[in-house]
């Protein structure tokens, strides 16, 4: 729905995802067309497994809604993952912490915020 109302393909929409293994989370960052292969980023991240967190515990990992979830200045600093095709985007354009709110930005100023560590965990719709 956000790239309709952009007029960009969703593609260059990038979600943040959360996922969870006990207490500890990851934040993954995803082209909003794919899916993520979360047996392959738990092996990327060296952990046993991952699963997508509930709601409950995206909010209180995070400090954002549901729908609104920003990997920027989130409750406590969990380790960024991000799918590695996304640096090859001109522009993209990701939450900025509340529904409907995006901010756009190039993949090298995503990288110098972030430093996500990019991974190649997608999976086709």
């Amino acid at each position: 729905m956000s790239a309709r109302e952009l007029g960009v393909a969703e593609h260059q929409v990038v979600k943040t995802l959360m996922f969870c293994e006990g207490p500890k989370v990851v934040v993954m960052l995803m082209h909003g067309d794919l899916q993520v292969s979360a047996r392959e980023l738990a092996r990327q991240a060296g952990l046993r497994s991952l699963e997508p967190c509930s709601r409950e515990q995206a909010e209180k990992a995070s400090g954002y809604q549901v729908g609104g979830i920003s990997p920027f200045a989130q409750r406590k600093s969990w380790p960024v993952f991000a799918e590695a095709s996304i640096r090859d985007l001109s522009k993209l354009y990701i939450n900025g912490g509340k529904r409907g709110f995006l901010v756009g930005m190039t993949p090298a100023t995503l990288e110098s915020l972030l430093q996500p560590q990019w991974v190649t965990v997608k999976r086709e719709k």
